[in-house]
């Protein structure tokens, strides 16, 4: 028998602000086993090696359930269990009723990375460089949007090109985009360039905003190479809009599996817009981490993709455990952050 709502609730939210700390190690195994011994001891005896299927409601769809532990300093589930999570059992019906049938997209992957945020960016010419362009609408929109979520400022992310480049060698021929810089704009994902697929992948801010969740998107590129603002605020209306022939979204971004909880509904945000969009499964992050250490998960992610053949969520608990044998990245911190929704085959 499970104990009552506050009880989980309260071990829940500090077994999460000790995972968004990179150095808590001292605490979080003991958080963890306590925690894992409310949720799963019932069911101990039962998992086994079975792949798990999480269906979470209000705090525990902000937990990792790979990192929590059947012991007292046992391994994290993530070894014995892939594990996907679904806003709801039906929602797993409808995406196979939906995509069960369709052709696969022609092309094997769009990587949009290391997008500009600001004309004072050294990659535009000198020329071009101001110290800051007029408001544009959508850059006055991102702007609060990231201070709404807690966000201060939109500052490069000089690994996700690393990352960009990476996926792109190991994707390994010509059927790829790889939109860096200005190129990774949001002209280019709404005017369907992305469309035709098989994986879309994003290595950017992402911008959750529960305040105002119409204010919640992805942040492309929000100046051209002469230095002048442009809509570069990909927003959760756009991302309701598009039409993907994608098998896999990879939101490779902070807290993108997050989202405005409505009760029945579960989490309403980037990943749940993805899905309508025509993505049965998403990978995306619950907290903030470094980021290096995403680069580095997403390269293991792919390598168990495109050079071991592996399905999504098999890949993903694969990168997972090789990141937690890592001594860089052992902390769950750096490596439990990232989550497989929807379809798991």
């Amino acid at each position: 028998m499970l104990p009552g709502r506050a009880t989980i609730e309260q071990e829940a939210k500090r077994f999460y602000r000790l995972l968004n700390e990179p150095g808590a190690q001292t605490d979080l195994p003991q958080v963890a086993a306590n925690l894992s011994r409310m949720l799963l001891q019932a069911l101990a005896a039962e998992l086994k090696q079975k792949r798990l299927m999480i269906v979470a409601d209000g705090v525990l769809q902000y937990l990792p359930f790979s990192a929590l532990t059947l012991s007292d300093g046992g391994q994290p589930l993530i070894v014995d269990h892939e594990i996907v999570t679904l806003p709801s059992a039906s929602v797993l019906a409808v995406l196979r009723e939906e995509f069960g049938q369709r052709k696969p997209a022609s092309k094997l992957v769009a990587v949009l990375a290391d997008p500009v945020f600001s004309a004072s960016d050294p990659r535009l010419a000198q020329a071009a460089r101001i110290a800051e362009p007029a408001n544009h609408s959508s850059t006055s929109e991102v702007q609060r949007s990231a201070s709404e979520s807690g966000l201060s400022g939109l500052v490069r992310l000089r690994f996700s090109r690393q990352e960009a480049e990476e996926i792109a060698r190991l994707a390994g021929d010509k059927r790829n985009l790889k939109a860096l810089d200005f190129s990774a704009s949001r002209s280019l994902v709404t005017n369907a360039n992305v469309s035709d697929y098989r994986i879309v992948h994003f290595a950017t801010h992402g911008l959750i905003n529960n305040q105002n969740p119409y204010l919640s998107g992805v942040v492309l590129s929000l100046v051209d190479e002469q230095g002048r603002p442009q809509n570069g605020f990909l927003r959760l209306y756009d991302i309701y809009n598009l039409k993907l022939d994608a098998d896999l979204v990879v939101l490779s971004a902070c807290q993108t599996a997050l989202g405005k909880e409505i009760k029945g509904e579960g989490l309403i945000g980037l990943t749940r817009g993805f899905m309508y969009a025509g993505a049965p499964r998403v990978v995306a992050s619950l907290w903030r981490i470094d980021d290096r250490a995403t680069a580095d998960i997403m390269k293991r992610f792919y390598e168990a993709m495109f050079r071991d053949g592996m399905r999504p969520a098999a890949a993903l608990r694969a990168a997972q455990i090789s990141m937690s044998q890592d001594k860089r990245w052992h902390s769950s911190h750096y490596w439990a952050a990232f989550t497989l929704q929807g379809e798991w085959r």
